[in-house]
C-alpha cells in the first residue's frame, strides 16, 4: 500500500472567532484554483439575495428586508430586481467588475430540513445509496496523476465532501505542542522500518515546511507528525468522519476568523509549489430569531474573508473559481422571533477572476401563495449540482462521463453554462 497518489490533501482545522471555521488543502495538477466553501447552517438566500422586485416580499417578511437600492444602509442594486445584502460591500464591488455571480432558487435533488442529512448530502453530491465518498475526492480521482508536492489532512477531521478513496496523511493543528527538531529526527528514526509511517512523516515535515515558507511563522499548524491518524488514513477506504455530523467542541482558536484563514489559505493556494483546491466550513448560518441582527457577523466575515482570499491570490486569482454554497434555504415568512425556520431552495455564489459574473442566474419562481413550495419554501429551480457541473466542466476540463462519475445520478441536472469566461 502507498501513499503515493493522484492527488493529497492539506486540512487545517480551527475554531474562528466569528463562529467556527475549519478548512482543508488538495494538491492538483495545472495551475487552476477551485475553492468551496460551505455554509453550515442553512443560509437565508433571500436575505443575500434580495428579491426586492417580487411584491409578495414584503407582506411575508416586512422586518427582514434591507432598505432599497440608493438608500442610507441599502442593499447593492443587482439589476433591477434583486438586491445583494447590505452585508456584502466587497462582494457587490467584485459583481460590478464582473468578478461575482449569484445563482437563486438554488436547491439539492433531496428534500428534507435536517440540517445533519442535508449537509452530508450536499456533500456527498447524491441522494442515491451506497454513496459514501464526498464529490470533490470524486473529482480528484478525475484529475491527471499529479506528482507535486505532497499537503496533509489535520488530524481532526477530514470534511465529507474530501473524504474517499483518494489517500491522506495527517499532522497535528496548532493545539498541539510543536516539537523540538531533536525529538523530531527521534521519532523519525523510530519509524524508519516502517515504509508507510515513516513515508507519511516525511511527508508531514515536508508540508510543514512548505507552510512556514509560505506563510511565514504564524502558519496555523505545527510540524508534528500524528502517527495514529497516519494509521487511520492507512486502513484504507473511504474515510468516514464523525466530524459531517457534529462540529468538535475543541477545535483551537484562530485569530482573525475566516478573513484570517482566507489570507494564509490564500498564499498557499496561490504559491508557485502550493495547492489548489480548497475547502472551507463557515458556522453561523442557522437564524431563527433576530436574523437582521445576527446575519451580520456571518455575512460581513464571509465578505472579508473572500476579498482577503482574492488579495492573498494575487495574480493567481484570474485562474480562481470560488464556490459558495449551503445545505438549504429558509422559510419565505418570517416566524415570530424575526427569524426564518428551515425551508428548501437558497441563494449561492460563484466568484474569481475566471468566473464571468455581473449577472443574477435564476429562473424565479414567485412567492405567491401558490407558488411557494408547500406553502412555506421558496421553490427550487435550479439544482445545486447542475451549478457545480458547470464550474468543474468549464474550469478544471471534466468531461460529461466524469461528471456522472462525480454527480451519480444526476442525468437531469444539465451543467449551467456560461459561468467561467472564455480563454
Amino acid at each position: 500500500m502507498h501513499l503515493t497518489r493522484r492527488a493529497t490533501l492539506l486540512g487545517l482545522g480551527a475554531a474562528a472567532t466569528l463562529g467556527r471555521v475549519r478548512f482543508a488543502l488538495a494538491d492538483a495538477p495545472g495551475d487552476k484554483r477551485f475553492v468551496v466553501v460551505l455554509q453550515r447552517g442553512a443560509m437565508d438566500g433571500m436575505s443575500a439575495v434580495v428579491p426586492y422586485g417580487d411584491a409578495n416580499l414584503a407582506s411575508l417578511r416586512p422586518d427582514l428586508i434591507p432598505p432599497a437600492p440608493g438608500q442610507p444602509g441599502g442593499m447593492f442594486d443587482l439589476g433591477g430586481f434583486y438586491g445583494l445584502s447590505p452585508n456584502f460591500p466587497n462582494l457587490a464591488a467584485m459583481y460590478q467588475s464582473g468578478e461575482l455571480l449569484p445563482f437563486h432558487a438554488v436547491a439539492g435533488p433531496y428534500r428534507t430540513r435536517s440540517h445533519f442529512e442535508a449537509q452530508d448530502l450536499l456533500q456527498l453530491g447524491s441522494d442515491e445509496p451506497g454513496i459514501t465518498s464526498g464529490w470533490l475526492n470524486r473529482v480528484l480521482a478525475e484529475l491527471p496523476q499529479n506528482n507535486g508536492p505532497l499537503g496533509l489532512n489535520v488530524g481532526i477531521g477530514t470534511p465529507l465532501l474530501l473524504q474517499g478513496p483518494v489517500r491522506i496523511t495527517s499532522y497535528a493543528p496548532e493545539h498541539f505542542a510543536s516539537p523540538s527538531p531533536d525529538l523530531m529526527a527521534r521519532i523519525e528514526v523510530l519509524n524508519a522500518h516502517d515504509p508507510l509511517l515513516s513515508q507519511a512523516i516525511a511527508e508531514g515535515v515536508q508540508a510543514a515546511n512548505f507552510d512556514k515558507a509560505v506563510i511565514g511563522t504564524a502558519a496555523p499548524v505545527s510540524a508534528a507528525p500524528v502517527a495514529a491518524d497516519a494509521m487511520m488514513v492507512a486502513g484504507g477506504g473511504a474515510i468516514m468522519s464523525d466530524d459531517r455530523a457534529r462540529v468538535p467542541g475543541d477545535l483551537p482558536k484562530t485569530p482573525g476568523g475566516f478573513p484570517g484563514l482566507a489570507t494564509q489559505v490564500g498564499q498557499l493556494l496561490g504559491a508557485a509549489g502550493g495547492p489548489r483546491l480548497a475547502v472551507f466550513q463557515l458556522e453561523g448560518w442557522d437564524t431563527h430569531g433576530n436574523q437582521m441582527n445576527g446575519l451580520k457577523k456571518p455575512m460581513t466575515g464571509l465578505d472579508a474573508g473572500l476579498l482577503n482570499l482574492k488579495t492573498a491570490l494575487g495574480p493567481a486569482w484570474a485562474q480562481t473559481c470560488v464556490l459558495v454554497v449551503t445545505e438549504f434555504g429558509r422559510t419565505a415568512r418570517m416566524n415570530g422571533t424575526k427569524g426564518t425556520d428551515h425551508g428548501t431552495a437558497a441563494a449561492a455564489f460563484a466568484l474569481g477572476g475566471a468566473v464571468r459574473g455581473g449577472r443574477v442566474v435564476a429562473t424565479w419562481p414567485g412567492l405567491g401563495e401558490n407558488e411557494l413550495f408547500q406553502s412555506r419554501d421558496l421553490a427550487p429551480t435550479l439544482d445545486i449540482r447542475a451549478v457545480a457541473k458547470g464550474a468543474l466542466a468549464q474550469h478544471l476540463g471534466l468531461s460529461r462521463a466524469a461528471l456522472a462519475r462525480v454527480f451519480p445520478g444526476s442525468g437531469d441536472a444539465s451543467p449551467v453554462s456560461g459561468i467561467i469566461r472564455a480563454v
